[in-house]
């Protein structure tokens, strides 16, 4: 947590499926809630697990995923998903989502309602309700079926947080219709007539990064000015120009972390802003990561260290290239809320995304 705090990380997003089934929600409220047990003093969110349920549902169905290959297309921002498919672990109905634990196989069951006690016992400051992820490849008519029940969720979440919040908390709703044009339209107007604090854009975002771009301008006028917007599972650079030109306040994504593990840092001006340390000609690298970059990674070690720790599997490999990566994000971010601010965020969004 003190390297989060030293890089500047203002919010940390948490998951209601992975912490009710390791270490157990009421450890966690017994240990003082969430902030205390991880020590960690600013701002926490919980999302519901719907990715979780999509997951181990319909992704394992379809042999689809949401991270990783992320739209099924084919070209030099998608890759056609091909994911091992499976029996489904989880069953969706209108009470909630009945599911296996990929742990250790006992059933469990999630309700929108346990999803909002769960956020009130960890104490998270901003909660998501339970929603129904839906894939690329479900038809209209499923589509349409899953937004209805994730609005009764919504509608329930809604009652149970108000008998159950502490006062201190904020719920978001989640917007849902696939890439049906209709259905995003009717979510984002009936999200935005219930009572929430804020509203989450969820669910398949299309085929293609075009197609994403679209859900999010669909939606756009459709949300009140004075309440933020969420985009769930979205983090590439190239994206996060895209959706913050479309107003979009808030996301969330595993990327800087995931590539990390593998080696993979994040650098301006790079291919696809990313540079791969164990490739060979790092070897006897005396630089930093970048040359400019004031992280405690780049401060301290050169890329020829850093490919040894990788080489040689040293855990201080995956520390180091995290705190660079989120460092990197944090710039990043810093830099468009001053482009922001100073009406200049199309120049900079230009100049990061070399456009003509």
């Amino acid at each position: 947590m003190e390297d989060l705090r030293s890089i500047g990380s203002q919010v940390i997003i948490t998951n209601a499926y992975h912490l009710h089934l390791r270490p157990g929600v009421d450890l966690i409220e017994r240990m003082g809630g969430l902030h205390h047990f991880m020590r960690w003093d600013g701002p926490l969110m919980t999302d519901s697990g719907g990715f979780q349920v999509f997951r181990f549902g319909a992704g394992r169905e379809h042999g689809i995923g949401k991270i990783g290959p992320l739209f099924t297309d084919v070209g030099n921002r998608g890759r056609r998903a091909n994911l091992a498919k499976g029996k489904p672990l989880v069953r969706i109905g209108e009470e909630g989502v009945e599911f296996i634990s990929y742990l250790d196989g006992v059933h469990h069951r999630l309700t929108p309602e346990l999803v909002v006690r769960i956020g009130a016992k960890l104490g998270s400051d901003i909660v998501l309700t339970l929603d129904e992820c839906t894939s690329p490849l479900h038809s209209y008519q499923y589509t349409s079926e899953a937004m209805n029940r994730t609005h009764k969720w919504a509608v329930r979440s809604l009652a149970e947080f108000k008998r159950t919040s502490s006062g201190r908390q904020a719920l978001f709703g989640i917007i849902h219709g696939g890439g049906f044009r209709n259905l995003r339209e009717r979510s984002a107007i009936f999200m935005a007539a219930q009572a929430f604090e804020g509203y989450a854009i969820g669910g398949s975002l299309g085929s293609s990064k075009e197609q994403m771009y679209q859900v999010i301008e669909w939606i756009q006028p459709l949300l009140p000015d004075d309440k933020p917007r969420h985009l769930l599972g979205i983090g590439e650079i190239e994206d996060i120009f895209e959706i913050v030109w479309r107003g979009i306040d808030l996301f969330d994504c595993v990327l800087p972390t995931r590539m990390a593990r593998t080696g993979t840092f994040l650098v301006k001006g790079a291919d696809r802003f990313r540079m791969h340390i164990l490739n060979a000609r790092f070897k006897d690298d005396p630089c930093p990561i970048e040359e400019r970059c004031n992280c405690y990674t780049c401060s301290n070690f050169s890329r020829a260290y850093l490919r040894h720790l990788f080489l040689t599997r040293d855990p201080l490999a995956v520390c180091l290239a995290t705190i660079h990566n989120l460092h990197f994000m944090e710039v990043l971010m810093h830099q468009i809320r001053i482009g922001i601010g100073q009406g200049r965020f199309s120049l900079l969004r230009k100049e990061w995304l070399c456009l003509a």
